[in-house]
């Protein structure tokens, strides 16, 4: 009764205080913050990788690197932006690492057989021309962009996530748009 009571209480706290009780040690507060952010990490993982698979592990490796190192995080409040940049790190070097061995039909997910056919090869094109127009980007503009549109970060989130300016990710992210009209011209 007594450890269902706390495991509410850790539920609603702020992360500043799991980060802070984290930090010293406790498993429960890493646990909290792992089911509160780890949707998201998954998500955010799953667009850099363009893999479901992939995020998977990404995200296990990332809390894994996070509960190690954490005598590296500054401000315990911080520790979704902090978290978030560790998932960016991890699937960038396994998009490094895949590039040699890329191989589409080994990451390429089945279609949901409830779904129209027509409408599922439509949106998939669709879906791989963004891929396609992504990956001419930069990694910082792909990773800032990314982080807007499917995390919902603000661009002062961005700018600290990324190190960078604010004004300068205000800059990356309308160049991105910018570039993404373009490319996706015949989508519209």
């Amino acid at each position: 009764m007594s450890d269902t009571n706390d495991n509410d209480r850790l539920a609603n706290a702020a992360d500043a205080t799991l980060a802070s009780r984290a930090m010293d040690g406790d498993v429960v507060a890493f646990e909290v913050l792992a089911r509160r952010h780890g949707p998201l990490m998954r998500v955010f993982a799953a667009k850099l990788l363009g893999s479901d698979i992939e995020s998977d592990d990404i995200v296990q490796e990332a809390f894994l690197t996070g509960w190690r190192s954490f005598d590296d995080l500054g401000e315990p409040a911080r520790v979704r932006n902090w978290l978030m940049r560790i998932v960016s790190n991890k699937a960038i070097d396994r998009i490094r690492v895949r590039r040699e061995h890329a191989d589409v039909a080994d990451w390429d997910p089945a279609a949901p057989p409830s779904s129209d056919p027509s409408r599922i090869v439509e949106n998939r094109l669709q879906l791989d021309a963004v891929w396609v127009a992504l990956d001419k980007l930069p990694t910082i503009q792909r990773q800032s962009w990314l982080l807007r549109e499917t995390a919902g970060f603000t661009y002062n989130e961005i700018a600290e996530a990324l190190d960078l300016p604010a004004a300068t990710v205000r800059g990356l992210l309308a160049r991105t748009r910018k570039f993404l009209l373009t490319e996706l011209e015949a989508w519209r």
